[in-house]
């Protein structure tokens, strides 16, 4: 397939390349020269202010794509085969201007643009234009591939186009490995004695019984989950918070304690394993290397997967800042305050550093359900969160997409406040996610 472009920049190259790599088997070729692609008799698009010849699928381009700052866009949202879109174009044989606006939503453009946090000093989902418009829960950039590719089947029959088929990635974040265990002297006398003065008698009690292995602890459910994984003959990630120091909401077990470095040697042999990067790393850009450095000593190998504790990312400098320490795949883009689809997208796709106007080596795999969440944000009860994980199942299901969810091993253990989750996980992997896997 052929794109002709008067103009041909690192935002075109980029996006079309997404294209390329979602709905073809081959790459698309961008040509600036109009006479050539008159010429050329294979499937051809034309991005350009004119058409060209009657044998070209037209897209009439909004400027966006040709920019080179970054500034306030404006967006009208209207609805366009059931689906909401935006930079709507006249006199074009597609309604809008799918690769500008895929982009618009890849690039998470609006996270460059001056913008209200939440409380954790995030970008807030409130301020997305996904949450604004209502799309939030749906991988909208999908929608509008799956329309483009319809509508260049109709005008070009002879089109190779690449398989595409639902895949699911379970993930858990492991900030807190033990509720009791490997805490350390200090940290357990003093929760003892916490649990004392406040009359916590039942506490005291289950933290003494674990201690002296008379019962496991609250947060052990690694067995159970092998063994699901086991079941459902598929992979997990998982990522692991080592900060040096407990303070704020980095409260996991010291990287030192030898309980962990097996813990993280085990899993990496079930799964994949990647860093958490701390809060504080966020704040100290030091740490990062240094909690990478944990997890290379204990693994004794490269560290090329993450995911932000808490969520915690700002573009573009903590994507550069994954970059320069040697990550390659990205787990973080979602949002710690709700469900949904931060990119609007359901695959995985290389980073875009807007700033720098350049493609990245990247790799975002954007997640789209965290247990957590419908727990703590929107207080959903586990009945009531199985139901939403089947929506945004089905919703990836439909276009074929990449699901990624995230879990924590603290739902799935004998603590009973989070009383209903474990069976939440096993419905789903059991009854949904071990069938996805049978019919491959």
């Amino acid at each position: 397939m052929l794109l002709y472009s008067s103009n041909i920049t690192p935002r075109l190259e980029y996006i079309v390349s997404f294209i390329s790599s979602e709905l073809l088997q081959a790459p698309i070729q961008i040509t600036n020269d109009s006479s050539l692609f008159a010429s050329q008799k294979v499937p051809k698009i034309n991005y350009s202010d004119n058409r060209i010849s009657s044998d070209e699928y037209y897209i009439r381009p909004v400027n966006l794509l040709f920019e080179n700052d970054i500034s306030a866009q404006e967006i009208i949202v209207v609805q366009n085969n059931h689906h909401k879109a935006f930079f709507w174009q006249a006199d074009s044989d597609h309604p809008f201007d799918v690769l500008a606006a895929s982009f618009y939503l890849l690039s998470r453009y609006e996270e460059y643009l001056p913008h209200t946090l939440d409380e954790y000093g995030r970008f807030a989902h409130t301020n997305s234009l996904a949450f604004k418009e209502g799309f939030l829960n749906q991988p909208l950039v999908n929608y509008w591939l799956i329309d483009l590719k319809k509508a260049l089947q109709e005008k070009f029959p002879g089109i190779v186009w690449r398989p595409q088929k639902f895949k699911y990635i379970p993930t858990y974040d492991i900030d807190i490995a033990w509720k009791y265990r490997h805490k350390g002297f200090i940290r357990t006398t003093g929760a003892l004695l916490k649990s004392i003065l406040r009359g916590n008698w039942s506490q005291f009690r289950e933290r003494v019984a674990v201690l002296q292995h008379k019962e496991t602890d609250p947060y052990d459910s690694y067995e159970w989950l092998d063994a699901l994984h086991l079941y459902c003959k598929i992979r997990p990630y998982y990522f692991f918070l080592l900060a040096d120091r407990q303070v704020g909401v980095d409260k996991n077990i010291n990287p030192s304690k030898k309980a962990l470095q097996s813990l993280i040697q085990y899993q990496s042999k079930k799964g994949t394993v990647g860093i958490h990067p701390s809060w504080q790393s966020g704040d100290h850009h030091k740490l990062l290397k240094q909690e990478i450095g944990w997890l290379e000593f204990i693994t004794d190998d490269n560290v090329k997967y993450s995911r932000q504790h808490y969520i915690r990312f700002t573009l573009p400098n903590t994507f550069r800042r994954l970059i320069a320490v040697g990550i390659e795949k990205d787990f973080s883009m979602g949002y710690g305050s709700i469900n949904g689809f931060r990119a609007s997208v359901a695959s995985s796709f290389y980073w875009y550093d807007l700033e720098n106007e350049q493609t990245t080596n990247l790799q975002l795999f954007p997640f789209c359900y965290m247990e957590a969440n419908c727990l703590y944000e929107e207080k959903l009860s586990p009945t009531q969160a199985f139901e939403e994980l089947m929506q945004y199942y089905r919703s990836v299901k439909e276009v074929n997409g990449l699901m990624i969810t995230i879990w924590h091993n603290t739902a799935f253990g004998t603590d009973p406040f989070f009383k209903g989750w474990k069976e939440v996980h096993e419905v789903f992997m059991r009854d949904v996610v071990y069938w996805e896997v049978m019919i491959e």
